[in-house]
């Protein structure tokens, strides 16, 4: 790696952490004065002394769903990337390597490994890999959207309530089309785009939309309901990764409380940020939580808790699934070079 492209790399990443940092101090520390920072007007150590595990029980479905979640993600994207031939134990390796990567790793790193440097693994082209990556992402944002607006708190002033429920009605019009006319749209995207000024963005935009498509093709109407039913199901353990916390330690948030922030949690890692998206989740699970009656300094260390947990838990497995695979394929190449000669931009 030289130092010119070091240099660069680093100063793409000042950005992020910036604005993590101010997420993360609006989080904790929230006055309207920003040179007062003392604990007092945000989380104090009594507050963090007084966090307890109320009922300890629930520490078995924290595991128990975290792993059917993720299980499930595994089974999800084998299903997607069966007319490759790829196997179980492949995707779910590579699939949480390149979590754990985008949790540790700026630029969504685990990303671009999971479409370029896993490519032969997967024995699939990179396009391949990429128009299921986006089937993956559509259908999660589509699934958390439809949380958002079903859950949404009292204190939602009309507007946005207004603004949630258009969304959900694009994003369900969009992903109904896709699901069902995804043979149809194809020759009517290329006449609408071909119309469009030919701008680089428009065209990969097009080329995307056209992966997507070839996908969901592939897979078929009735592989794709399948994937949005088991969307729904990776979601709902989410939630419950949530609502399991909050009763290990006392949480009071309504019954939408923790739904709601798993959406709201979720959608913040459309934010610019640091990797694996800190500052910016706390912020908006507290945000979410608070919404729903529970109380601020508990809140905000319920998300700090969720979100470490989720982030050293799967983090930690795909570091060992990660160095496993080098091992055994007695790959000796460093990884930052290895990082390095990856694309600078998707197919």
């Amino acid at each position: 790696m030289s130092a010119s492209s070091g240099t660069r790399n680093l100063l793409k990443t000042i950005p992020g952490l910036l604005i993590s940092a101010f997420f993360l101090w609006y989080t904790f520390f929230p006055h309207p004065a920003i040179w007062k920072l003392s604990a007092s007007s945000g989380i104090s150590l009594s507050h963090i002394l007084a966090l307890r595990m109320v009922h300890p029980a629930w520490i078995a479905g924290i595991l128990a769903f975290t792993f059917a979640g993720y299980g499930l993600r595994c089974v999800r994207w084998t299903r997607m990337m069966r007319p490759t031939g790829a196997s179980f134990t492949v995707c779910a390796r590579v699939l949480i390597t390149s979590i754990a990567a985008n949790n540790i790793l700026p630029f969504r790193i685990g990303d671009v490994m999971r479409i370029f440097t896993y490519a032969p693994d997967l024995k699939a082209s990179p396009s391949v890999i990429l128009s299921t990556v986006i089937f993956e992402k559509l259908l999660d944002i589509f699934v958390l959207v439809l949380l958002f607006v079903v859950f949404m708190g009292q204190d939602v002033n009309h507007h946005s309530r207004l603004l949630a429920k258009m969304m959900l009605a694009v994003s369900s019009i969009g992903l109904l089309a896709l699901l069902f006319g995804a043979r149809t749209l194809g020759p009517l995207l290329r006449r609408l785009f071909a119309r469009l000024p030919q701008h680089p963005f428009l065209k990969k935009l097009e080329h995307w939309i056209n992966l997507a498509l070839d996908c969901i093709g592939q897979i078929g109407i009735v592989g794709s309901l399948l994937l949005l039913l088991m969307s729904a199901v990776i979601w709902a353990c989410e939630g419950m990764i949530f609502v399991s916390t909050a009763n290990l330690i006392g949480l009071v948030a309504g019954r939408a409380g923790c739904w709601q922030a798993v959406s709201v949690g979720n959608l913040s890692y459309l934010i610019p940020s640091s990797p694996g998206g800190i500052g910016t989740f706390e912020w908006a699970v507290k945000t979410s939580l608070v919404s729903h009656g529970a109380p601020e300094p508990q809140a905000a260390l319920f998300s700090l808790a969720v979100h470490a947990w989720l982030l050293i838990s799967i983090t930690s497995v795909g570091t060992v699934f990660f160095f496993m695979h080098r091992i055994k394929s007695q790959n000796h190449r460093p990884l930052l070079e290895e990082i390095e000669t990856l694309p600078v931009e998707l197919p």
